[in-house]
């Protein structure tokens, strides 16, 4: 096992919440879940902005996975999943976390208490045919950091952290994401300020 150890200052499997007066434009307002984080780097999954203009349905039909005749036959829960926008590296592939109910040999990263990551159009397909993972979003793109990079963003104050709750990572209503997981924190969304918190 060995995930999560606080001390050692790694946040696989933990969500990262960025400061109120983040200075990033890509990164402002996002809780990202941490797929790997080493002294290699790290790398994570923004779970809480959506890719707006494409839907489940569509990025299928893009990615050739079905005939857009087929739409009609996404089983039901495929049909709202949420599309989001993982971040900006590789923003034209698709990275889905789900709960650890579905598992392809080889493929299939499990980071953590029943959320694992998988990159391959296998999932996808799986998904459109009902096959798949009980709890999915599809994320394109990732969030990457070289190595000692995070640790120094955090040491500057641009990020807080704190457990992942499956809620956060895969809840429908993207649009609260941030503010419950400031919440989670201890934060008031309603009294930002610049001192970094540490849970």
């Amino acid at each position: 096992m060995g995930h999560n150890r606080p001390e050692d200052g790694y946040l696989d499997g933990q969500l990262l919440v960025a400061m109120p007066v983040m200075g990033d434009p890509r990164f402002e307002r996002s809780v990202i879940y941490m797929c790997a984080h080493s002294s290699e780097g790290a790398m994570g999954i923004i779970v809480n902005h959506p890719a707006g203009s494409i839907d489940f349905p569509g990025l299928l039909v893009q990615l050739d996975i079905i005939k857009t005749a087929d739409q009609i036959k996404l089983p039901e829960d495929a049909e709202p999943m949420k599309v989001l926008k993982g971040g900006p590296v590789d923003t034209g592939r698709g990275f889905v976390l789900h709960s650890s109910d579905f598992f392809i040999q080889d493929a299939t990263l499990s980071i953590d208490e029943g959320i694992c990551l998988t990159a391959t159009v296998d999932i996808l397909k799986a998904i459109a045919s009902g096959a798949g993972p009980k709890h999915a979003i599809l994320a394109l793109g990732y969030a990457g950091w070289g190595p000692g990079q995070l640790e120094n963003e955090i040491q500057h104050n641009g990020w807080l952290h704190c457990d992942a709750d499956p809620e956060l990572v895969f809840g429908g209503d993207v649009e609260e994401k941030y503010s419950r997981a400031l919440r989670k924190i201890g934060i008031d969304p309603g009294m930002l300020s610049n001192e970094a918190g540490h849970a």
